[in-house]
């Protein structure tokens, strides 16, 4: 097992602590044949010293032949600084990983492994949420997925979601033949997935836990206000799948929708909309409200 395989990490406005942290758990991992594909979202002359943050950085590696460094001259955001690190990465294979988050030892080996045993062309795995105590406070498994069927995975992918982007691994020929991430920052690796199962590849799914994913008190754009556009745009895009799926599934996805809303609000600390978000969750489906409350903690718990 010799394939190179390139793990793209955009990186913008982000503490030296951090992304050195993500670059060093990908030079650490136990399948050494990796490229680090750097690419700096950090233009112009108001991120000037974010910029010399990140080259600074990479002066601390004189001697390492496995990184890459990319340097944008205008800001594109995390999907277009994606893209463009698929189209300039050496490996076959490819993964990604935020500039806060991390990979466990042994993702890369495990996650190439299970690909080449299996001739897949994408395979998604686990990965646990830790904040800035260390602590676990969220996990996400596909345990409910039923099987590897092009229905099933597009049932359980617009319900439930197949997603954080670390935890997926591409041969590079399929991203660049799906034209890699939508030009969005916002539910960006949702539609990169359902593009994937559209397309009938052959994916797998991996039931390991090699990611950590962290979530900031100081906010960021998942608890702006840009993701309450971003959550509403893709709750009346899922709507247009509603003839394909059961009773069932499209009353869960409007479950989900005003959960998310409401988390949503509270990082906002939009207190009073928050409650009537999850209130309303809970009169569309009461049962599933006590189930997922019950399922979230006893993963939170096994990974503890």
């Amino acid at each position: 097992m010799n394939e190179l395989v390139s793990i793209i990490i955009p990186t913008y406005k982000r503490p030296k602590a951090f992304i050195k942290r993500a670059i060093d758990s990908v030079l650490q991992q136990t399948y050494s044949n990796v490229e680090v594909v750097l690419v700096d979202d950090n233009a112009g002359e108001a991120l000037k010293a974010h910029r010399k943050i990140v080259v600074d950085l990479l002066k601390e590696y004189p001697n390492e032949n496995r990184i890459a460094y990319l340097s944008n001259s205008q800001n594109i955001g995390a999907s277009l600084s994606r893209n463009k690190g698929i189209q300039n990465a050496k490996g076959s294979y490819i993964s990604f990983l935020d500039d806060d988050d991390l990979y466990l030892p042994e993702k890369v080996e495990a996650q190439l492994t299970y690909m080449l045993d299996n001739q897949l062309e994408m395979c998604f795995s686990n990965l646990k949420y830790h904040n800035e105590k260390e602590e676990v406070i969220d996990v996400r498994v596909h345990t409910k997925l039923k099987s590897m069927a092009t229905e099933d995975l597009l049932t359980y992918h617009l319900t439930r979601h197949i997603t954080g982007t670390p935890t997926f691994m591409y041969k590079k020929e399929i991203l660049l033949a799906i034209g890699g991430f939508p030009p969005q920052d916002i539910a960006e690796e949702y539609h990169l997935m359902l593009k994937t199962i559209e397309g009938n590849y052959k994916i797998g799914y991996l039931p390991r836990i090699d990611i950590i994913a962290y979530r900031h008190s100081n906010g960021g754009l998942s608890s702006s206000s840009e993701k309450l556009k971003g959550e509403n745009a893709l709750y009346q895009f899922k709507k247009t799948y509603f003839n394909r799926l059961k009773f069932r599934n499209r009353l869960f996805i409007r479950f989900r929708h005003n959960v998310i809303m409401g988390i949503s609000h509270k990082r906002n600390k939009h207190f009073i909309r928050c409650m009537v978000y999850l209130v309303y969750a809970v009169l569309i489906s009461p049962i599933d409200a006590f189930l997922e409350v019950a399922s979230t903690l006893k993963n939170i718990n096994k990974c503890s």
